[in-house]
């Protein structure tokens, strides 16, 4: 240490003058560089806080005014650890109501060893547009028709936009009614009763819409049942069914014919929520394979394979949800078109052909600008 301190000290050459030259360039060099990695991490900091702002504005009501909007997007990017001003650049939304958003943030950040040169602030401008594409806000369901022995509900839960909790919003309730056809061959002592059930079971199925926690029934569908010894021919809303008595040796056919007319349907507003899943609740008969699940719901991967979604290329056909796949029904219901769907409610196992199912319902969806974040695209 003191040979240094000598050296140094030493004016018998020029090597000192020389050599602080020589340093300054290098410390303006290292200052730079440090300068340039804090703008770098401003710069990332502001484009992430800007992306979140501009998403959040895309929440906001439709008849928000962009000065509102502004101050909105000042707030989020600003609390999301954004520098500077973030500036909305433009909004617009098309005549199917898809909304565009465009905005901008600049920053001139102060700089630490660039003043050396001269050079005080540097400016950072980061922007980014969106498009948010018009969502489902609107669900109507209709029973189609509903078969088996015992009891079921279908119900469509909902979590509105910032809760975590799901409430119903509406529900289908099945109730089993008997038919039973009997009938007598012969007289005298030669007479004979017999009694045949319509196999598949049929009955009334009530739809509810709810405001809170109370229900209300907006419809209703009861089928009925004919029978006779002659095979009815087939027609489009008619669905047959055959059986006979068992105790008779000759065992007669009895065919059954069973309409379900149309129901008024429940319109459900779905335009607040976040989440929206189905749920199908079957009792544990003791006519049921015990194995077989009582709760179904479309959006868990263990159940959701027991719901059948018409196939948009071929509305009449009906295709099984793959196993360990969750549905989500925003995407399940189509903008603008009606969507064919049923659940197998326990008493068969899966995978099985869609004639095996119980419940069948179709599901009509209008979509406009909704403020879920998820139909949010970021462009730029």
């Amino acid at each position: 240490m003191p040979i240094c301190r000598k050296f140094l000290r030493s004016d018998e050459g020029s090597f000192v003058p020389a050599f602080a030259l020589s340093v300054m360039p290098l410390l303006l060099a290292l200052g730079i560089a440090v300068d340039y990695t804090s703008a770098t991490t401003d710069r990332a900091r502001m484009q992430n806080a800007l992306d979140s702002a501009i998403i959040s504005i895309t929440t906001m009501d439709r008849s928000a005014t962009d000065a509102e909007r502004q101050v909105s997007l000042q707030k989020v990017y600003t609390a999301n650890g954004g520098r500077g001003t973030a500036r909305l650049e433009s909004v617009s939304f098309d005549a199917d109501n898809t909304m565009h958003a465009s905005t901008s943030a600049s920053y001139a950040m102060p700089t630490n060893f660039m003043s050396l040169a001269n050079i005080n602030n540097v400016r950072i401008d980061v922007a980014t547009s969106v498009r948010k594409k018009p969502g489902l806000v609107n669900a109507e369901f209709n029973i189609d028709h509903v078969s088996g022995y015992w009891g079921k509900t279908m119900t469509l839960y909902g979590t509105p936009i910032g809760s975590t909790t799901a409430s119903p919003l509406m529900k289908i309730e099945y109730a089993y009614r008997e038919f039973k056809f009997t009938y007598s061959v012969g007289t005298g002592n030669k007479k004979k009763n017999y009694s045949v059930n319509e196999p598949k079971g049929y009955g009334t199925s009530t739809i509810y819409t709810y405001n809170g926690s109370t229900a209300t029934k907006v419809g209703q569908q009861t089928c009925t049942t004919t029978a006779s010894f002659d095979a009815p021919k087939p027609a489009a809303g008619i669905y047959t069914s055959s059986g006979y008595d068992g105790s008779d040796p000759q065992k007669p056919t009895v065919y059954f014919s069973v309409t379900c007319p149309a129901t008024t349907g429940a319109s459900v507003d779905v335009s607040n929520m976040s989440d929206l899943y189905l749920q199908m609740d079957v009792p544990a008969a003791a006519t049921r394979t015990p194995k077989q699940p009582t709760l179904l719901k479309s959006n868990d991967p263990g159940t959701s394979n027991r719901l059948y979604i018409g196939d948009p290329k071929d509305p009449e056909k009906l295709v099984e949800v793959i196993k360990g796949k969750v549905v989500d029904i925003f995407t399940a219901v189509p903008c603008g078109e009606t969507s064919n769907q049923a659940w197998e409610d326990g008493g068969n196992d899966v995978p099985a052909a869609s004639s095996n199912a119980d419940f069948f319902y179709n599901v009509t969806g209008k979509c406009d600008f909704t403020k879920r974040p998820t139909t949010t695209s970021l462009v730029q």
